[in-house]
């Protein structure tokens, strides 16, 4: 029965999700519903206050200077005119024939950046429309160029991203953003090569039938270019989150010694190196956000509103994520999820094919990159990096595959940037989900396999 009422538990929760009630709701409850079919009433509150709300404390602790940093970074950007700058700066470089392509590589940059991809998708979306609308492709791709710009190589495949899906596994393995790079590099390059290419055959496609732009009167106006600074002024921000980044993660946090950490008041580490990613993007993005400000003294309208409208957006995104790891560990603590947390194990011999099979069936049924790496991690990492250790294989490389695994199953039909994205553009996933599937479903699967297959044979690279 405690098996079943796991499972029951989750389809709920995917469900429930994708009807748009809250998971700060359904966490909880899911989860102690799975502990009634467990048998262990007596236990219910002791579980919300002892094991839900500590695990999801705990996350909270462990990542909210990311999702606030991350939040209110974009914020600035967005306030700033700093991000359709660089937008309206793709599209003048590559051409407004090659509209696919400018999209991607506007949403590409901005999101490897540090640039949120709800600020993105608000920022390009203006200047998607009147670039479609211009060379007649339908309006239906457009979220499938967002998408694959922001959903793909940028947030889980690309070394340095301070996206926080490649941020999560360092506290577990040990490692910084910048693990496995070549492979990295390689997943991100098959992921933009194989969407693009499969979005322009599809505009041709669809053109070819007699399929336009199509009319739709609530399209946005592209606001005035002259209130935005300039290109290379926009991306001065997005540069130094990158490379102070890896600075501070190769070469100055390692070397400083960091001895202290073993006191009883910093938790009794014996190191730096599961902290030591989680610093980089702190300083990387909390001095780029002290130059965007100092940048545009004289562009804001109202710095404190700006500041208070990141701060606030950070609330809400880490405190799903956070419910979720809750709702994981109430789970992963029930005897019946043993039998689960076998078959996973089971699946391979290979960690890093288990730890991938586990990462995108909890992503996708939370609908949650984060979320589902989280719990996957929170309740296997410790035996996914024991196994790597016996078989030889690289942290890095089990960081990696984590990262892009929590970015292929996550964009299912009841993902709520999926949802946001759809409502921004004004489309419903009939008309357009299709598009997105491909580009963060199943190119995604195709790189994750491609690095699985070549971190089996090569190493870590």
């Amino acid at each position: 029965m405690g098996t079943l009422g796991i499972l029951i538990s989750l389809a709920l929760l995917m469900y429930l999700a994708y009807r748009g009630i809250n998971v700060l709701i359904l966490a909880p409850l899911l989860a102690l519903l799975a502990l009634l079919f467990a048998g262990d009433i007596g236990l219910l509150l002791p579980t919300y206050t002892q094991v839900f709300m500590k695990a999801m404390g705990g996350y909270v602790i462990q990542f909210f200077p990311l999702f606030l940093l991350g939040a209110l970074f974009g914020k600035l950007m967005d306030d700033s005119g700093s991000a359709r700058a660089i937008a309206h700066g793709i599209v003048a470089k590559v051409g407004s024939e090659r509209a696919i392509l400018a999209i991607v590589l506007a949403c590409g940059i901005l999101t490897y950046g540090g640039v949120s991809l709800f600020v993105v998708a608000f920022a390009v979306y203006p200047i998607g429309a009147a670039l479609f609308r211009e060379a007649g492709i339908p309006k239906r791709l457009i979220p499938g160029a967002i998408a694959l710009g922001s959903f793909t190589f940028t947030m889980t495949a690309l070394p340095g991203t301070p996206a926080i899906q490649n941020a999560i596994p360092n506290p577990f393995f040990g490692t910084d953003a910048f693990a496995a790079p070549g492979l990295g590099v390689i997943a991100g390059l098959i992921m933009f090569g194989l969407g693009t290419w499969w979005l322009t055959a599809q505009s041709r496609k669809l053109m070819a039938a007699g399929e336009g732009y199509g009319e739709h009167r609530d399209d946005p106006v592209v606001e005035d270019q002259r209130t935005i600074p300039g290109f290379w002024l926009a991306l001065l921000p997005i540069f130094v989150v990158i490379g102070l980044n890896f600075l501070m993660a190769k070469q100055i946090l390692p070397s400083i010694d960091t001895s202290y950490l073993a006191k009883p008041e910093f938790g009794g580490l014996q190191d730096a190196k599961s902290l030591i990613g989680i610093w980089a993007i702190i300083v990387a993005l909390s001095a780029a956000i002290l130059l965007l400000i100092a940048m545009h003294w004289q562009r804001w309208m109202d710095l404190k509103k700006s500041v208070n409208d990141g701060a606030f957006g950070s609330m809400l995104p880490i405190l799903n994520t956070a419910a979720e790891v809750g709702y994981g560990t109430v789970i992963a603590s029930l005897a019946g999820f043993v039998i689960i947390r076998d078959l996973v194990l089971g699946v391979s011999d290979n960690p890093l094919i288990s730890e991938a099979v586990a990462v995108n069936i909890l992503a996708g049924i939370t609908g949650s990159a984060s979320g589902g790496m989280s719990i996957a991690l929170k309740t296997l990492g410790e035996q996914y990096l024991t196994m790597a250790n016996a078989a030889g294989i690289s942290p890095e490389l089990l960081h990696r595959v984590a990262a892009m695994a929590s970015g292929c199953m996550d964009t299912l039909p009841h993902n709520g940037a999926v949802i946001s994205l759809l409502a921004i553009c004004k489309l419903t996933h009939r008309e357009s989900y299709k598009f997105i599937f491909v580009n963060t479903v199943g190119f995604p699967m195709v790189a994750l396999v491609v690095v699985i297959t070549l971190g089996t044979m090569f190493g870590s690279f």
